[in-house]
């Protein structure tokens, strides 16, 4: 599975496509998304293209990208960026008119098992976003981890061969401590293509899009989230050997 990440928490000075306005958005999600990339996560942003956990933006948004897409589950962020204290999450989560499949709860922040149990009596999946080996140590723990959709091995923006040891060290705490858990292996900015040629060697679900990178395999820009998928495409289709440098 290649999950579509469209925008993160970046800004629209960032790139021609990001936008605080999701139809700006669409018909490059929908291009990936025909060239076989799907779930998709996003990130609401209100009207001045800051993150938003309010139920408006998150319902404009939701609602933009499943009338766009109806066949394709879609994801939204609950970073504690877009709403710091945790009880103004979970009210936050409890006001959403309009729910998303799934979202992704950051196992490091306060309150992360609070606010995945409110996500999932609202019937929304919870994606575990794990950023170390600690994280990763936490949700094995949890009593919550059974009841998760996945755990989302997610690597900072790390040099290649630092990417390279977060995320096999992450994979070992999931693998030995929840095997029956199916990861997504992905990286951020500098780890976001060495990682993914790991999730790839390795036949683990993964994403891109332009939350987690701006720039294509050999560092120039990229237009937008379908060129970026259409380069994965072409690294499995090489058989993604390593990326051992910088």
């Amino acid at each position: 599975m290649l999950k579509l990440c469209v925008n993160g928490a970046r800004t629209p000075a960032e790139h021609p496509l990001l936008s605080a306005d999701p139809a700006d958005l669409l018909d490059d999600a929908v291009e990936a998304a025909a060239l076989g990339a799907g779930p998709v996560h996003l990130h609401p942003k209100d009207r001045a293209g800051r993150d938003s956990l309010r139920a408006e933006d998150v319902a404009r948004w939701v609602g933009a990208f499943r009338r766009a897409l109806p066949r394709i589950r879609i994801g939204v962020t609950t970073g504690a960026w877009a709403e710091t204290e945790p009880a103004a999450r979970i009210e936050r989560i409890r006001s959403w008119t309009a729910l998303p499949d799934f979202a992704s709860v950051n196992w490091h922040e306060d309150g992360a098992e609070e606010l995945a149990s409110a996500l999932l009596a609202r019937g929304i999946a919870v994606e575990a976003g794990l950023w170390d080996a600690g994280a990763a140590r936490a949700w094995v723990d949890s009593p919550l981890r059974r009841r998760c959709l996945r755990p989302l091995l997610e690597v900072q923006d790390l040099p290649a061969p630092r990417a390279a040891a977060e995320a096999h060290e992450m994979l070992q705490v999931v693998r030995e401590s929840a095997p029956e858990s199916v990861p997504l292996l992905h990286g951020e900015e500098r780890s976001a293509w060495p990682v993914l040629r790991i999730a790839r060697e390795q036949h683990l679900d993964t994403r891109i899009g332009l939350e987690d990178t701006l720039v294509l395999p050999d560092g120039t820009s990229a237009a937008g989230n379908s060129q970026l998928v259409a380069s994965v495409l072409r690294i499995s289709a090489a058989g993604a050997p390593s990326a051992t440098s910088d």
